[in-house]
């Protein structure tokens, strides 16, 4: 199977009057449709600038990052984190001022996917995350951090691509919640064919990914 999303060469340099810092240092991966990979590491080891080089958020210094083949250099950006590569929250990012099916619609309908499509479209995201349909109409402070998480997922799951780039999905989440979201993500990926990139300090998700790769001074390792 061919990668969806490559990694070649990555470099990236933080650089103020007071110093500078090569967080990624030559970073090569590869990643499929179809499995869940763990990024792990510590603290400032490059694990959320590399997850923000792969989200489209910011491009390397040096190397590239390959979309289906194409560089994100080449792409237009904003429609790449649109249509293409879904970031799942730590902290969820739901619109609070809005009802969970609002939430779910808005990237649909910033797409132009919109009207009752896009209603019909969240109520079946809604369900496929494994919750009832009668959360729709209500707002996100209704909800537990589970319901929410499941909430963003959907709203993820609304784009036109198969990649989900997820940044510690289970780090507001208690034990039984965070196990729920961990099984959620690897059904994606293993029954629906979703590429699944997890940065992650969870020792849960590491033991059940396909793939672990550890960040260590801005270089990747396998394992």
């Amino acid at each position: 199977m061919s990668a969806i999303l490559e990694v070649k060469n990555c470099t990236y340099r933080y650089q103020n009057k007071y110093q500078t810092v090569d967080v990624l240092r030559g970073v090569d991966a590869s990643f499929e449709e179809g499995k869940l990979y763990a990024l792990i590491g510590k603290s400032g080891s490059g694990k959320s600038t590399l997850l923000s080089l792969m989200a489209g958020l910011m491009l390397p210094g040096g190397g590239e990052v390959l979309y289906n083949g194409v560089p994100t250099a080449k792409l237009d950006l904003d429609r790449y984190r649109r249509e293409n590569a879904a970031v799942i929250y730590q902290s969820f990012r739901l619109l609070p001022l809005l009802t969970v099916q609002e939430n779910v619609t808005y990237p649909m309908e910033l797409r132009g996917f919109r009207g009752k499509p896009a209603r019909e479209k969240a109520a079946e995201l809604i369900e496929k995350v494994g919750l009832p349909e009668n959360v729709l109409h209500r707002f996100p402070g209704m909800l537990s951090g589970g319901e929410q998480q499941r909430v963003a997922i959907a709203r993820a799951l609304g784009m036109d691509g198969k990649l989900l780039l997820a940044d510690e999905p289970t780090g507001n989440l208690d034990t039984e919640n965070g196990s729920v979201i961990i099984d959620l993500l690897l059904k994606l990926a293993h029954e629906d064919g979703y590429c699944v990139i997890v940065v992650t300090h969870d020792l849960d998700i590491a033991a059940k990914a396909d793939t672990v790769l550890r960040m260590r001074d801005g270089r990747l390792e396998k394992g």
